[in-house]
């Protein structure tokens, strides 16, 4: 167990254990808030034995946001690895045109863009907003550096993720390419069928679907009251159902 300080004098201790690794960050009221770190896509495969070389020779800053918080602009220089330890975040793009485009929301802990840490280029290609109070972990990106030249798990899964992200980022392409917003809503309602499970629940509301889809509200609650009254799909508040998987199909093209 180590502590450390930090940019806004937070109290940190990091806690190895057998498969787990976990930080605590004390508040202003001196509670202490657990972060399981190996549930981070980049760290979830390190060997126990390399856990407090990880953690403990790290060097690192922390810092809390609040709510609602816009803590990376699109076009920051992105010279060092961002965590996201706690809380969750949205991140939008602003198109030529000037408008807002939402790219997705992501919940702690994983990191934020960090394909674009060795990029020529490298600048955050997003806005990043706080939904809630967050802890955000910053390592340098000679750190990065050291880590994986010290540590091949944690490089093996720092280049897995990003190869992960570029599937990611293929497939929102695909739906942007869509042109009808009833076609976006079936690509986006299939992808989230996993194991035949035709009903799931999106974390999404109808004005953030609409940012993610880049399309007005009005618009994508009209094509959501057409599928349902169709019989294509069913909605109950945050909880969707497909009723009618081929012609939910037969909307992509």
């Amino acid at each position: 167990m180590q502590k450390y300080s930090y940019w806004n004098n937070k109290s940190v201790t990091v806690v190895t254990l057998p498969n787990l690794i976990c930080i605590f960050v004390e508040n202003k009221n001196d509670k202490m808030k657990d972060i399981d770190l190996s549930a981070c896509p980049i760290c979830s495969t390190l060997k126990i034995e390399n856990q407090e070389d990880f953690l403990l020779d790290l060097k690192c800053t922390i810092k809390a946001y609040p709510k609602n918080e816009l803590i990376i602009r699109q076009g920051d220089v992105c010279d060092a690895l961002y965590m996201l330890m706690s809380g969750s975040v949205k991140t939008e793009m602003i198109t030529e045109n000037g408008s807002l485009l939402g790219i997705e929301i992501i919940k702690a802990p994983r990191p934020l863009a960090p394909a674009f840490l060795f990029s020529d280029n490298n600048h955050f290609p997003v806005d990043v907003t706080t939904l809630e109070e967050v802890e955000i972990m910053r390592i340098p990106k000679e750190e990065i550096m050291r880590l994986m030249m010290t540590n091949p798990d944690f490089m093996k899964q720092f280049l897995t993720h990003n190869s992960n992200r570029t599937q990611f980022l293929t497939n929102r392409l695909q739906l942007l390419s869509i042109k009808t917003i009833k076609g976006k809503l079936a690509h986006f309602l299939l992808e989230q069928v996993i194991d035949n499970r035709k009903t799931f629940t999106l974390n999404r509301n109808q004005t953030e679907m609409a940012d993610f889809f880049g399309v007005a509200r009005p618009s994508l609650a009209r094509s959501l009251s057409e599928m349902v009254q169709d019989g294509i799909i069913s909605i109950n508040k945050k909880e969707f159902t497909i009723m009618d998987t081929k012609r939910l199909r037969d909307l992509l093209v």
